[in-house]
């Protein structure tokens, strides 16, 4: 995955995007687009097990005027990306962070450095603290909503990171063109289905809605049914898909209508030609609402924080399968989705303000995260590791050798047992507790 730079036709401001999956540079390129359309587009990939196909990259439609794929480690010293305008992290909050410390210990004395931008892919925060923190130190750390804008700042104001990092905007994917009904029988009434790779992640949910599609599709011959897939079997994105719908298809009691089918492609294009976005809690239904697509919320699982779903109980667009097939089309709530960005005109205002500001200001200060060696040099110590990285933010060296004969074989024996058993305390006592913890 790689291609030549013609320096005779690239303009002098660069942009780059570290991506370490499809969904992650969908965002970042999307958010590069919105902060600085003229500049060209860098994209680093980071090599892993999400790294994203040429097949997904085309499905984002987002060229990149360079691309190519590198260890995280690899980042400390290079000059190329040292020389970039701005970059955007789009990738997890632990590699923001160890980027962050790295990139700050090497560009360190530089008399200029590019400014630094962080973010979410999504509107649903799994760990808002341990998020947030680790994103600390960043330039500009984008907020989807100005609920986000409001609470991240204050986060940061309570642990003595500046507040004015954070800026408010939307998710920068939502726009194309409005809704345009289906008219004179131009085309079929279609339902699209947005599938997501974890939610839910168990076989038989996935087949319950499945299912429950394909019922739709035989109780209303007239529409076309689609199930709008992230990815190929095989092929990873952020979340691991335990259970590809390609497959389940094959599972069904009845075999599949001949209206049911299912569809890869850019989202923009398939919203194109939809009616009705169905969604578990996919981003995909901000993007539909931003169109004016009737957009319904599946309750069938329940609306809880596991599916993610929770966000949407203030939207009105809550709806069942038994909803759908009765006729229902829901459409958010005007003051939910304006709370949202949705509708908004130009959500990057403020962002492309703030970097101009930046950039403007003369040397920037040293990249400053959250978490140091002396504060947190434990859990610091570890995302480094994890991510080839020493706390000096040095590449690591290759790692002494391991334990051999009796006592070698004998340590490893007890690590993997203990790694079980350890597994299963945390996920089956220590988990439920936290929770509760967190609910009270």
């Amino acid at each position: 995955m790689s291609s030549t730079p013609d320096s005779s036709r690239r303009p002098t401001a660069v942009i780059a995007v570290i991506a370490d999956s499809d969904t992650r540079w969908k965002w970042g390129a999307s958010v590069a687009r919105q902060l600085a359309p003229e500049h060209s587009l860098d994209a680093v990939f980071l090599r892993g097990r999400s790294t994203p196909t040429e097949r997904q990259l085309a499905e984002v439609g987002i060229v990149p005027d360079r691309q190519r794929v590198v260890a995280t480690a690899g980042l400390v010293d290079d000059e190329e990306l040292a020389a970039a305008d701005v970059v955007i992290l789009a990738v997890s909050g632990g590699a923001v962070l160890a980027l962050t410390h790295a990139l700050g210990l090497a560009w360190a004395g530089r008399e200029r450095r590019p400014v630094t931008v962080s973010g979410y892919v999504g509107v649903v925060y799994e760990k808002l603290v341990d998020g947030l923190l680790t994103r600390a130190g960043t330039d500009l750390v984008l907020a989807n909503s100005a609920h986000d804008a409001e609470r991240f700042a204050h986060a940061f104001a309570s642990v003595g990171v500046d507040p004015e990092s954070v800026v408010e905007c939307a998710l920068p994917f939502l726009g194309g063109a409005p809704h345009r009904p289906a008219e004179d029988g131009e085309r079929p009434f279609t339902l699209t289905f947005a599938v997501q790779p974890s939610v839910p992640r168990d076989r038989e949910a996935r087949l319950h809605l499945l299912g429950r599609a394909a019922a739709h599709a035989r109780r209303h011959p007239g529409r076309e049914v689609l199930i709008k897939l992230r990815s190929l079997p095989g092929e990873q994105t952020t979340h691991v898909e335990a259970n590809p719908y390609q497959h389940l298809v094959e599972d069904l009691p009845e075999p599949a209508p001949a209206n049911l089918r299912l569809v890869y492609g850019n989202m923009a294009e398939v919203l194109d030609r939809t009616d009705l976005l169905v969604t578990v809690s996919s981003t995909a239904a901000l993007e539909s609402m931003h169109r004016g697509i009737p957009t319904a919320i599946l309750t069938d699982l329940g609306v809880r924080e596991a599916h993610g779903n929770h966000y949407f109980l203030p939207s009105g667009c809550l709806a069942s399968w038994d909803d759908l097939d009765a006729g229902a089309q829901p459409r958010p709530l005007p003051e939910w989705a304006a709370a949202q960005g949705i509708g908004k005109a130009d959500p990057y205002a403020a962002a492309r303000a703030r970097l101009a500001l930046l950039r403007a200001s003369g040397p920037l200060p040293p990249l400053r995260p959250y978490y140091t060696p002396r504060s947190a040099g434990l859990y610091l110590g570890d995302i480094l590791r994890r991510h080839g990285l020493d706390e000096q933010g040095r590449p690591r060296s290759a790692p002494a050798t391991a334990a051999s004969g009796r006592t070698g074989r004998a340590v490893r024996r007890l690590a993997r047992r203990g790694a079980g058993k350890l597994y299963r305390v945390g996920y089956q006592r220590v988990a439920p507790t936290l929770r509760k913890w967190g609910a009270a």
